[in-house]
């Protein structure tokens, strides 16, 4: 086979590669060929110096299937709406994916298949380390002061993104859950999608899950309550209910605190080993528990940016307020072996850079594009060096 036929080859199947070893993998150019083990950032930089459109194919391919799988059943039309490409590329993408079995199509719309989702998987770390990731990942480790960061690939449709942060999340989870844990969670949108994009799992787990703050006045679907419910169902374990505001006045907390379902309920949330919670920006968060808006402009005024547990932070990471509530609070998290902390999209860079630090958490899962800001507002440089 010429070598201008070898390329065209991985060019045609976009990622013509066995994933094998983190690191390494096996680049197949003829069947009768053995393979051969390259570096993968080397082999990045061969690619895109002979064929630098493999590059492009491959990050708009991945974008369409994480489409599909995102927005199941999904017409062509829609989908182009989506990514912001035209119906004609749609095409053509869907006519190779559906000739390698990654997805069906039918009048209702289309679907990615199993096979599809398995290579979703494997193509997810040739991504990664196409855009690198675990150069970005490390550097936010540095700047944050934090155990572990996990960073979901910038190539994701940002439509999709909190769903990509979800899927992350939960599969962290399954692999951390041991029999006997308890597991905290709180509310929110990106919660809610940690919850949703879980699966259930095959060997049940002695687990609880119990909501850590109180619910707020907001749809019952992303609340800490329902969250907690969701999750413990797909883990096989079981679950305790807080059946409380999480911005109640003061003086009605010591009573409530009282009642046996309630007292209850703390006790185990006291004993929680895992707690998983998101950062929310320090406006949307006043806004939802309901401050007025000159609190609000004050509170901003003030230089909060950041909230996470009914604490305000500045930009310094300082708490500036914070609302009375029941649950946990930031004191409490010191006392707990494992914090994950979720958070994602470019308007929460500040809030996670102020709410964020070694001091709380052990683990950070966002996007590559929430990465690169951060990145960029501590005063350091993300490029890509790969494209250099």
């Amino acid at each position: 086979m010429e070598v201008k036929n070898k390329y065209k080859l991985a060019a045609d199947l976009n990622i013509s590669f066995v994933f094998c070893c983190p690191g390494t993998i096996m680049f197949h150019l003829d069947k009768n060929v053995p393979a051969r083990r390259l570096n993968m950032n080397k082999l990045f930089k061969i690619q895109q110096k002979i064929v630098p459109e493999i590059v492009k194919t491959a990050q708009q391919r991945y974008n369409i299937l994480r489409g599909i799988y995102y927005n199941q059943p999904i017409g062509r039309r829609a989908l182009a709406k989506i990514l912001g490409l035209s119906e004609r590329t749609i095409r053509n993408d869907l006519e190779f994916f559906e000739k390698k079995a990654l997805i069906t199509i039918s009048p209702a719309g289309t679907r990615i298949t199993r096979i599809g989702e398995d290579f979703l998987m494997e193509v997810d770390e040739y991504i990664k380390e196409l855009r690198d990731i675990s150069y970005l990942e490390n550097r936010l480790e540095k700047i944050l002061g934090i155990e572990t960061v996990n960073l979901v690939n910038g190539a994701v449709p940002s439509g999709d993104l909190k769903a990509e942060i979800g899927r992350m999340a939960s599969q962290l989870l399954q692999r951390e859950i041991r029999n006997g844990d308890i597991l905290a969670v709180t509310g929110g949108t990106t919660l809610a999608e940690v919850a949703s994009e879980m699966t259930y799992s095959t060997e049940p787990k002695d687990v609880t899950v119990v909501p850590g703050r109180g619910g707020l006045s907001e749809d019952v679907e992303i609340q800490a309550n329902t969250i907690a419910a969701e999750i413990a169902k797909k883990l096989g374990g079981s679950y305790h209910l807080l059946h409380i505001p999480d911005n109640m006045a003061e003086e009605n907390i010591y009573h409530v605190t009282k009642e046996p379902t309630i007292k209850r309920t703390l006790e185990i949330l006291k004993q929680a080993n895992i707690l998983i919670h998101g950062v929310g920006t320090a406006a949307d968060m006043a806004a939802r528990r309901g401050m007025k808006e000159n609190e609000i402009k004050d509170l901003l005024k003030a230089g909060a940016v950041g909230e996470a547990f009914g604490f305000y932070f500045n930009s310094e990471g300082e708490i500036i307020y914070s609302t009375t509530s029941v649950g946990l609070n930031l004191n409490d998290l010191q006392a707990i072996s494992k914090v994950i902390v979720v958070a994602g999209g470019e308007n929460k860079a500040e809030a996670i850079i102020s709410a964020v630090s070694s001091k709380y958490q052990d683990i950070l899962i966002t996007d590559e594009i929430t990465a690169r800001k951060i990145i960029s507002l501590k005063g350091g440089e993300a490029e890509n060096r790969l494209a250099n």
